[in-house]
């Protein structure tokens, strides 16, 4: 089907897809602006607000997976259109909130409806352009919506906070919503695995507890205690999920991740660069948006202002990407990246940038140069040389490692925050318990820039075709094979 379409339709296609990426990418930098204004209505406290994010991103790589192997077997325009669906009624509950936990909860469910939308629309992406080099320039496209999402989410959202209500940013999601279901109905063709993959409720019940449990752990530590018998159980529960899943997924013949997958080490590293370069967006965000509200005293527009030379540059930075991964592979697209968000956190860290109007603004260019550089050849490099039949689990595995990388982020920094800020003297306590927390993201750039020169040279290819021939080799034996 997809080799039937035109240009024209194949370019409307993307487009469809790339709306589903702008409300899910809007709905988190929307929110990160009205954190300050829902803790201060709901007197949260900061793992109160941790959850309002995580609870959102945790659900998602929960489910990621799962919906990737779901579309591949049922059809992904079916389950595109039911995340659709199920994400617009959740951003309503979300605007009816009454207290802080049925938010939590109403974002769950926003999430179950976001974990149908990405993967999907990546693998929608994957089997409409199947010429490499126009594939790249797609997946370009597609990283630069979230530069779109980067850059209109502040602004809009601060607009929102300050005229009508932290409320309204969940409006947004609405007609945007409506109007990709309507298109989606109309325009995006139906496709499936040639042969799809069982459920594997084992596998995705590991996959729960291990990051349910892990980021309990993290965000409750410093209020309960790191020592406590609660967060001691929590994060021994992580590690049997951990356990689980390396002993049993194996043992499958359909498994929900095929661990074979990361004997690629492109892929591998992808997917460690995609969790180091999100849980240093999350981080940044959120520290970003408590400091410039709660410790400058800036209303939630003027915040979003500060942060759109970020988003400028990740708008402007992401489709050059993706012609650049498109022409000359993931390397040096990856090793800017790493350059970049790397001194972009030295900044913060040793430098203390974000006391200085000047040295903001530089630091805030940087990450966006950065973040920009970095989410095309993720994408390209997950999906690249794997079978077309598994492209929604290769894609679901990259989008996994981006919801897992943002969620770590935000527990990781608000626990590092929390731990060092006391509720009596918050904007006193801030800046101080705050540096450590931009060490952890300038550790999270330096990553980004030596797994991006590891992964890939030419041995690391060699591996990524070795695992696509055993891959191809199972898919079409039916039994493991071992690649040589």
């Amino acid at each position: 089907m997809p080799d039937e379409l035109t240009h024209r339709r194949r370019m409307l296609v993307l487009a469809i897809c790339c709306m589903s990426l702008l409300i899910v990418s809007l709905d988190n930098t929307i929110l990160n602006v009205a954190l300050p204004t829902m803790r201060r209505e709901f007197d949260a406290s900061v793992s109160g607000m941790q959850w309002t994010i995580d609870a959102y991103t945790l659900v998602l790589a929960s489910l990621l997976m799962l919906a990737g192997s779901t579309a591949d077997r049922i059809g992904r325009r079916k389950v595109f259109q039911a995340g659709l669906i199920t994400f617009t009624i959740g951003s309503v509950l979300c605007s009816l909130a009454p207290n802080l936990e049925s938010l939590v909860a109403f974002r769950m469910i926003q999430a179950v409806g976001g974990s149908m939308l990405n993967p999907v629309a990546m693998s929608i992406i994957t089997n409409t352009f199947t010429e490499p080099r126009e594939r790249a320039r797609a997946i370009g496209v597609w990283g630069g919506v979230v530069g779109i999402s980067m850059a209109a989410g502040p602004l809009v959202g601060g607009l929102l906070v300050d005229s009508v209500g932290w409320r309204s940013i969940f409006w947004v999601n609405l007609p945007v919503g409506l109007a990709a279901l309507f298109l989606t109905t109309r325009y995006v063709p139906e496709s499936r695995a040639p042969k799809p993959r069982r459920p594997d409720p084992v596998g995705q019940l590991l996959v729960i507890v291990l990051l349910g449990a892990l980021t309990y752990a993290i965000i409750e530590a410093p209020s309960a205690g790191w020592t406590s018998p609660l967060i001691l159980t929590f994060a021994g529960a992580a590690l049997l999920g951990l356990a689980g899943l390396v002993l049993y997924e194996p043992r499958r013949a359909e498994p929900l991740i095929d661990l074979r997958f990361f004997r690629s080490a492109p892929f591998s590293g992808a997917t460690v660069i995609a969790v180091c370069a999100f849980a240093s967006l999350g981080g940044f965000l959120f520290l970003s948006t408590l400091y410039l509200q709660d410790v400058r005293g800036l209303d939630a527009l003027h915040a979003g202002l500060w942060m759109l030379p970020m988003a400028a540059m990740t708008l402007v930075c992401a489709p050059l990407s993706g012609r650049l991964v498109g022409s000359r592979g993931p390397r040096l697209s990856l090793l800017v990246a790493g350059v970049a968000m790397t001194a972009s956190g030295l900044l913060f860290a040793a430098f203390q940038a974000e006391e200085a109007g000047a040295t903001r603004f530089v630091g805030y260019v940087l990450f966006g140069l950065g973040f920009g550089f970095v989410n095309a050849p993720i994408t390209n490099t997950a999906v690249a040389g794997m079978p077309r039949a598994q492209a929604g689990v290769a894609a679901a595995v990259a989008s996994t490692s981006r919801q897992i990388g943002q969620t770590l982020g935000v527990a990781v920094i608000g626990a590092v925050l929390a731990s060092g800020v006391a509720s009596s003297s918050y904007a006193k306590d801030f800046t101080t318990a705050s540096r450590p927390a931009w060490w952890i993201i300038t550790g999270c750039g330096v990553a980004v820039l030596v797994l991006g020169a590891m992964t890939s040279g030419r041995w690391a290819r060699g591996t990524a075709e070795r695992t696509a021939r055993c891959l191809e080799g199972r898919e079409a034996t039916g039994r493991s094979v071992t690649p040589a």
